[in-house]
């Protein structure tokens, strides 16, 4: 009887889109010995690893020089590249001189790759005096021609890898489809939602983990910094997102670097307060790896995102969101004495460098003094002080808040009057100052591009001029096109929901009963509180267009109003 001369690595694999595959055509199941503790290891395994392991079984009871060594098994795993668990166990047992033979079903078990495929057929393996066999493509290195090793193989790979590449981009195809459709293909939802159980591509509110969400933003909007929040939530005993997910019995992993037991992080806090799927719209798209046959993701410029608004239900209302967003800008910080909050912190700036104001507390005895002052003439660095008392300041600030929001809620009333005459919002849009202006500027940059003609023909400018100044006059014309877009959006908004879609009613009507503005609403309606020297202010309100907007068809329209309940 011939000597066995070759001890044989039997590798079988099987990717994830053929064990899908394999799911439709019918999953077979297999009992295998271990010597693990003696017990037995019962491995399910797609009937395209079975008929793998059976084939080059029977091969190898034929080979009288053939004794198999280990069975190596990549179940799940692309072929695109060979960062495979069990394939480096063998490449392991092979330089340690374990295994001086491998066999596979075909080429394309072994790898799709044709570069690193050949390399490792035509390089290593010879190198390490390794014979390859793969039965199906009828290749055997012990016996194989130059033909066969120069030109066969290759091929062979080349068409392997040929498949890959095509399916990797049949799935990109696809998962860009189901991005612009809305669907969400993240295999997790973000925190605060959860995936539909009709529907995996779709996103329904948590509504444990919404309420946590709200309470974050509030306590944003209530001028807590992100290390506040983060120490807040954990006294509170809640969990962070990621334990959250696991304790729903979800198998959760991210990316992002944590301890275990860590709790809530400023950075996670700071994640939740910028992510505009609160907002119900689904962004998708942000990064995408490099090719089919490299794992690493690359950042994808944010043009290119894919953006689908309203695509589920929104847990944050758009002015809770924005108002967040300009308060992100600063970091509020408590008091370590008083356990205060500033109320003014990000809001108030000097009127004449800018900068932000700085509050200072002068304590005698049991007298306590709390002012302003500019932060640069704090630095030693020019402009002057602006100082302003805390006690003044309030005042200042909730008189001009009251009338701001007396005069919104006025014009409210007459602007929900409107729509029970024969205004429609063609006639709104003709009263819009803004809109006109907006279209002003948009015609005037496209009548200076049409102008550009002219002035090349007659060779006023050179080619290289008009080319830049074309771009340059275009960029603008589409700008203040979107810009007026933007402006009548918000208005037929205000136009057909009613000016509740304008800004927080609740939040007006609430400062009008304040002896004192609190920092909520102060926050929700103020944008910024501008101090001159003088102790004069001047504040930047919220909704400010859609107070434009009331007016300017009030003053239009409240004419017709008049003339209608008179006759009436």
């Amino acid at each position: 009887m011939k000597e066995k001369t070759f001890l044989a690595a039997m590798y079988l694999r099987l990717s994830r889109d053929d064990i899908a595959d394999g799911k439709r055509k019918g999953i077979g199941e297999s009992v295998e010995k271990s010597n693990i503790n003696g017990g037995t290891l019962v491995r399910t395994e797609s009937n395209s690893i079975g008929n793998q392991r059976e084939l080059i079984k029977a091969f190898i009871r034929e080979q009288p020089d053939i004794e198999l060594y280990d069975i190596y098994v990549d179940d799940g795993f692309s072929g695109s590249n060979f960062d495979r668990p069990d394939f480096k166990r063998m490449i392991s047992d092979i330089e340690a001189g374990r295994v001086n033979c491998v066999i596979v079903k075909d080429l394309s078990r072994f790898g799709r790759d044709y570069i690193e495929s050949g390399r490792y057929i035509q390089k290593i393996f010879p190198a390490l005096s390794v014979r390859f066999i793969a039965l199906t493509d009828h290749y055997d290195s012990a016996s194989a021609d130059m033909g066969e090793s120069s030109i066969v193989l290759p091929v062979k790979n080349f068409i392997n890898d040929s498949y890959c590449r095509d399916i990797s981009t049949k799935v990109k195809s696809q998962l860009a489809i189901k991005r612009k459709n809305g669907e969400c293909i993240a295999p997790f939802a973000v925190y605060g939602y959860m995936k539909s159980p009709e529907d995996k591509n779709q996103l329904v509110v948590d509504e444990y983990a919404a309420e946590v969400v709200r309470k974050i933003f509030s306590w944003k909007i209530e001028g807590l910094s992100f290390n506040a929040i983060a120490k807040r939530l954990n006294d509170l005993y809640i969990l962070p997102p990621k334990e959250y997910k696991q304790s729903k019995g979800l198998n959760y992993t991210c990316g992002f670097p944590s301890n275990a037991g860590s709790g809530w992080s400023c950075v996670a806090v700071k994640r939740i307060l910028t992510n505009e799927t609160y907002l119900g719209h689904l962004i998708q798209g942000k990064t995408e790896k490099i090719n089919y046959k490299v794992k690493k993701s690359v950042e994808k410029p944010k043009e290119e995102w894919i953006r689908v608004e309203n695509a589920h239900e929104a847990i944050i209302s758009e002015s809770d969101f924005q108002t967040a967003q300009r308060l992100l800008k600063t970091d509020g910080r408590i008091c370590t004495k008083s356990g205060e909050i500033n109320p003014f912190a990000g809001l108030l700036f000097c009127g004449d460098c800018g900068e932000q104001m700085v509050r200072r507390v002068i304590s005698q005895g049991n007298y306590k003094r709390i002012f302003y002052i500019c932060s640069t003439k704090n630095r030693g660095d020019g402009c002057s002080r602006h100082s302003i008392e805390e006690g003044t300041l309030k005042e200042l600030v909730t008189a001009a808040v009251r009338e701001y929001a007396n005069g919104f809620l006025a014009q409210e009333k007459l602007f929900t009057q409107i729509d029970k005459y024969d205004a429609n919002f063609e006639a709104v849009l003709g009263v819009s100052s803004e809109v006109a202006r907006l279209r002003e500027e948009g015609q005037k940059y496209e009548r200076l591009c049409t102008g550009l003609y002219d002035d090349l023909k007659q060779k006023v400018i050179t080619k290289e001029e008009f080319e830049r100044f074309h771009k340059e006059f275009s960029q603008k014309a589409e700008e203040f096109d979107r810009m007026r877009k933007k402006q009548e959006k918000m208005m037929e908004e205000m136009f057909r929901t009613g000016i509740a879609s304008a800004g927080k009613l609740a939040v007006f009507k609430k400062s009008m009963e304040l002896e004192e503005i609190d920092r909520y609403t102060l926050a929700s309606m103020v944008k910024r509180i501008v101090v001159f020297e003088g102790k004069r202010i001047e504040l930047e309100f919220n909704f400010y267009d859609q107070y434009r907007i009331m007016s300017e068809c009030n003053a239009v329209f409240s004419e017709k109003i008049s003339v209608a309940e008179r006759s009436a």
